[in-house]
This record gives structure tokens, sequence and C-alpha cells, in this order.
């Protein structure tokens, strides 16, 4: 896997000059998917060439993001709405997705609604499944989108302001387990402690 991103981010740092914003938005509505493709992965880079060589503005890039990952979003949410839950469970294992993940995310968006959508696009896995139960449950899409928009924003800044905090102190990326690459580790498993805790507790109590 490792090998693979350094393949994907070898390619990108070299596509995303004629690529632009569009290419961040397109990769971003992609990693909105089922596809794995970490959002980690693409802000950060591009928020790093622009602190470094100019050519993007940070802006820019959280906004091309921003768009993107409710374009994503929107995808999942009309698929799963025009499916319907029966077809969705039937084919998801064909995704790599089990029938355990979806209903964690049913439980999660019938309990806390487009407040836990907003919650959710902080979140490793419920972020990229999110748009499912919301598309079964038929969550009123203009408050689904409200919330996607909201919470990828907050989340395209974060994912921004390393990148850019990369490109003013270089020092991160001296050694051989650069202190950036530890930085974002450390992020991810803050991430995934808040899932267990709030994702997997709160939506494993039964909606009455």
């Amino acid at each position: 896997m490792s090998a693979l991103l350094t393949q994907f981010s070898d390619w990108y740092l070299a596509a995303l000059a004629e690529g632009g914003y569009w290419l961040i938005l397109a990769l971003m509505a992609l990693e909105s998917t089922l596809l794995p493709l970490p959002s980690e992965i693409i802000i950060p880079p591009a928020a790093y060439l622009a602190q470094q060589q100019g050519g993007f503005s940070v802006i820019g890039i959280v906004l091309a993001g921003t768009a993107g990952s409710w374009l994503g979003a929107s995808l999942m949410y009309w698929a799963a709405r025009g499916l319907g839950r029966p077809l969705v469970l039937k084919w998801s294992p064909l995704l790599g997705l089990s029938a355990g993940k979806i209903e964690l995310a049913e439980r999660w968006a019938a309990r806390f609604g487009w407040p836990g959508v907003l919650f959710s696009r902080l979140l490793p896995v419920i972020r990229h499944l999110i748009g499912i139960p919301a598309g079964i449950l038929a969550t009123d899409f203009r408050w689904y989108s409200a919330a996607t928009l909201a919470g990828s924003l907050v989340w395209c800044s974060v994912l921004a302001w390393l990148g850019v905090e990369v490109g003013r102190n270089r020092e991160l990326l001296v050694g051989s387990l650069h202190r950036f690459t530890l930085l974002v580790i450390a992020v991810a498993a803050v991430l995934a402690v808040l899932y267990a805790l709030f994702v997997k507790r709160a939506a494993a109590r039964r909606v009455p």
C-alpha cells in the first residue's frame, strides 16, 4: 500500500501544475466515494507547493477540496437514495464494504441527523460512508449539503494549514522519519480514537 501511495504522490505532484484546482476537485470527489484515496495526500502537498512556489492560492485549494468533497458525497447520497437499502446492502460487499459498516453509519445518521453529517466529515471511515445512510434515510438534501460543505471546509482547511506549516518550516522535512509525517500519524491516531469513542459507541445505541 505504501508503494502505491508513493507512486500516486509522485504522479500527483507532477500533474498538479497542469491539472490545477480541477485536479484537486476531482481527486477529492473520488476521496468522498468508496475509493481508498486519502485526502491527507491531496490537500497538504498542494498547500505546500502553494507556500513554496506560488501558482496556487491556499484559499483556492481549500475551496476546490471542499467542492470536490461535496460532489463526491452528493454522488454517494443520490446513488444510495436511488438504489434503496436492499440493493445497497446486496451490492456493497462487491465494493469491499461490509453490511456492518453500513448499518453502523445508518445508526449514526439516524441518531444525529445533519449535525452528525457535519462531524463525520472530520472522522475516518464514517467520512466516506455517511452519504449512504443519508441517502437511504432520505435526509433533506439541503441540510445534508450544508453539513457536508461545512465539515469539508473545516477538514480541508486543517489539511491545508499542515501543508503551509511544512512550507514555512522546512526543517520538518529533515530526517528519515520526518516530524511532519509523525504529526500526520498523530492526528490520524487522534481521529481514530474519536471515531471509536463517538461513532462506534454512540451509533451502537439503538435508535428508539
